[in-house]
C-alpha cells in the first residue's frame, strides 16, 4: 500500500470512530478510517438500545453497514491495526500500520476498551453473559439473574438489577468480597444473595442460552443470564505516545467535542469517560467531527487570513478535494440526484449512461 495523506485519520471502526469518519467526510475533509476488526460492539447477538435499529441486527451487520455507508461518501476504509503514531516537524501526524503508513493533520483515536473477562465455565456472550446493564437489563425484567465480581461495582449492578426482578445473587466465585463497609451495608439491607462457591459448570437450553449454574457444593441456581464487573482494559497506547492526559479511571480526558490535551488530537467511544452506550458514543463522535471541520474549513476566510492572502476568488471553490468533489455529485443522496463530470477531453458520458433525472 502506498503511503496516503488525509485530513483526518480514524483509528478504529466502532460507532464512535465511524461516526466521526461519516461527519468529517461528509463535510468536505477528506478521511480515512483505519479499523482492524472486532471491538465490543461486534460482539453483540442484538442491537439494543439504537433508535431505528431493530433487535434482530447483530453488531456485525450493524458495522458492516456503517462502514459501507462511510465509504460511499467518499472516505477510505482501511482494514489495518495501527501501532504507532507521532507528530512530525510539519505538525502532521504519521500513523504506521501493519500494512501501511497515514498521515493526517488531525487523528480521532477511538480505540475503545476491553471487558475482563470472568474464567470458564460461562454461557456465551449475548446468550446469557452480558456487559452492558444499560443495553441488557431490559431483557431481564422477572427473570432469575446473577452478577460476578467481588469489588464495589458488582455490589451496585446487583441492586441496580432489583429494579428489574426480584431474584439476583452475586457470585464470588471463590474469592473474598472487596467491597466498602458502607456497600456492606447497603448490601445487605437488599434482598441480593451472596454465593460464595466457584462454579463448575454452565448449562443450556436448546437455543443456546443460559439455564443454570452449578457449584463446587454441589447447587444448582437457575439463571437466565447476567453481568461480569470485573474491570476494563483501556486501549490507550496511541493516546499515551502522543502525551494525552489519561485519567485517574484509565481513560482519555476529552473536552465537550472530544479534544484532548494534544492539539490535533481528539479520542471518542468508551476509551472516554462516560457511559459506554453506542448512541453516547455515535453522539461524541458526530461532535467530534463536527469541531474538526470548524477548525480546518477554508471559508469563511478571516480579516487576517484576507490580508495576507487577499479575497477570495471563483478559482478557490469549493474547498472540498477533487476526489470527494466527484464522489459527492455522482452519489444518490446528491440534490437533483447524482450526476456525472465531463472527463478531461470534455466528453459527456453517453446517453445510455446517464443518471435518470428522477432517481
Amino acid at each position: 500500500m502506498s503511503d496516503s495523506e488525509y485530513d483526518v485519520v480514524v483509528v478504529g471502526g466502532g460507532p464512535a470512530g465511524l461516526t466521526a469518519a461519516l461527519y468529517t467526510t461528509r463535510l468536505g475533509l477528506d478521511t480515512a478510517l483505519v479499523d482492524r476488526g472486532g471491538g465490543r460492539a461486534a460482539m453483540m447477538q442484538d442491537t439494543h438500545n439504537v433508535i431505528g435499529v431493530t433487535e434482530e441486527t447483530s453488531g456485525v451487520e450493524f458495522l458492516e453497514t456503517a462502514k459501507e455507508q462511510v465509504a460511499s461518501y467518499g472516505a477510505d476504509v482501511h482494514r489495518d491495526f495501527v501501532e504507532e503514531v507521532e507528530r512530525v516537524d510539519d505538525g502532521s501526524f504519521v500513523l504506521e500500520g501493519e500494512d501501511g503508513e497515514y498521515t493526517a493533520g488531525n487523528v480521532v483515536l477511538a480505540t475503545g476498551f476491553s471487558d475482563v473477562r470472568p474464567d470458564p465455565p460461562l454461557p456465551p456472550t449475548g446468550r446469557g453473559l452480558h456487559y452492558c446493564l444499560h443495553c441488557d437489563a431490559y431483557m431481564f425484567v422477572d427473570e432469575p439473574v446473577y452478577v460476578m465480581g467481588t469489588g464495589d461495582s458488582a455490589a451496585y449492578v446487583a441492586m441496580i438489577m432489583l429494579n428489574f426482578t426480584d431474584d439476583v445473587d452475586v457470585l464470588l466465585r471463590g474469592d473474598d468480597p472487596e467491597w466498602s463497609a458502607d456497600t456492606a451495608e447497603m448490601l445487605d439491607n437488599h434482598p441480593v444473595d451472596v454465593v460464595e462457591e466457584e462454579i463448575t459448570a454452565a448449562n443450556r437450553d436448546d437455543g443456546g442460552w443460559l439455564e443454570s449454574f452449578e457449584f463446587e457444593d454441589g447447587t444448582v441456581r437457575e439463571y437466565r443470564g447476567g453481568f461480569p464487573m470485573l474491570g476494563s482494559e483501556y486501549n490507550t497506547d496511541l493516546h499515551e505516545s502522543l502525551g494525552c492526559e489519561i485519567t485517574d479511571d484509565g481513560t482519555v480526558a476529552v473536552d465537550d467535542h472530544g479534544r484532548t490535551s494534544v492539539d490535533g488530537v481528539y479520542a471518542v467511544g468508551d476509551v472516554t469517560p462516560g457511559h459506554n452506550q453506542i448512541p453516547v458514543a455515535m453522539g461524541q463522535g458526530a461532535k467530534a467531527g463536527i469541531a474538526i471541520h470548524m477548525d480546518e474549513r477554508e471559508f469563511p476566510r478571516s480579516t487576517e487570513a484576507i490580508d495576507e492572502l487577499g479575497p477570495v476568488s471563483s478559482g478557490d471553490v469549493p474547498a472540498v478535494s477533487e476526489e470527494l468533489l466527484a464522489t459527492a455529485i455522482a452519489h444518490e443522496g446528491h440534490a437533483g440526484g447524482p450526476r456525472v463530470e465531463a472527463d478531461e477531453g470534455g466528453e459527456q458520458p453517453a446517453d445510455d449512461e446517464q443518471p435518470a433525472d428522477d432517481d
